[in-house]
């Protein structure tokens, strides 16, 4: 008995941390809305990689957001990191991982893949997932063990089982040096010969969610900025019976700036396409 109410206590507050979580990522996807189609200040962190002020208005706002509800609670966000010029490390203390704005050059260009992601970790675990597209109207969220959910409808991986006849996809990231960019077309390379089709959709954690409700069949990408592109989408595609992994096929370490995810048939011969390339 004591174990059942234990378990109801935990999921009525994975049930609150999801609900403020959500209220958190439509007030951003709101800010994003706005200014879509307007001009952007863009600012450059790297050679190609960009920031703009809703990006950082974004990630205000969530945060005051979740520090007013959950004030014992850490905060880890994408551009309080880049300023700081280094990514916190992650404790076993419960911890917002927030990506204010993931898909900040199709925001630029007002390509409509860009969303508000915001991850909840708990002895370094995902435990509540919430991205949000506001352009396509989508709220994808998960709690672990309740499932996952696109507007609040429960969604599930395909059922594809041959890797010839998978929709993948993956991203070029943001470096341009010349040993990562051969890495990067090789890969591509090897699995254009093997799935039917690829896309890039500029966004890791629309990708991840993309995987959760079928649209893909699998996604890997190799250098992405940090754990806040991954914390929501890999646990929303978990509770959607799909799989998450390192690219070589180890267990995924969300530090690592390493993902790949497929649908809960196709781990072996996805590992086994990149093999050699990771």
């Amino acid at each position: 008995m004591g174990m059942g109410v234990g378990i109801a206590v935990d999921l009525e507050l994975l049930n609150k941390y999801v609900a403020v979580a959500e209220e958190a990522a439509i007030s951003a996807g709101k800010l994003i809305q706005t200014s879509f189609y307007q001009d952007k200040a863009v600012e450059h962190k790297g050679k190609v990689d960009l920031v703009t002020e809703t990006d950082k208005a974004c990630e205000k706002m969530i945060f005051d957001h979740l520090s007013k509800n959950f004030p014992s609670h850490k905060l880890l966000g994408e551009e309080t990191s880049s300023v700081n010029g280094k990514i916190d490390v992650l404790t076993d203390d419960p911890t917002w991982i927030v990506d204010p704005l993931d898909g900040t050059t199709n925001f630029v260009h007002s390509f409509p893949f860009v969303c508000v992601s915001i991850g909840l970790a708990i002895g370094k675990v995902p435990v509540v997932g919430v991205v949000y597209n506001p352009i396509l109207d989508e709220l994808y969220t998960a709690t672990k063990g309740g499932g996952a959910f696109l507007n609040g409808q429960p969604i599930s991986v395909s059922d594809q089982t041959a890797l010839g006849n998978a929709l993948a996809a993956t991203e070029v990231g943001t470096a341009r040096d010349v040993q990562t960019v051969d890495s990067t077309t090789n890969r591509i390379n090897a699995l254009l010969f093997k799935v039917r089709s690829l896309r890039m959709s500029g966004s890791c954690a629309m990708n991840l969610c993309g995987v959760a409700c079928g649209r893909l069949d699998m996604f890997y990408e190799i250098g992405f900025g940090g754990p806040w592109d991954v914390a929501a989408g890999a646990l929303i595609v978990q509770e959607a019976g799909g799989q998450v992994f390192d690219p070589s096929g180890k267990a995924f370490d969300m530090m690592s700036h390493r993902v790949c995810s497929s649908n809960s048939h196709l781990k072996l011969a996805v590992v086994e396409a990149l093999k050699g390339h990771c």
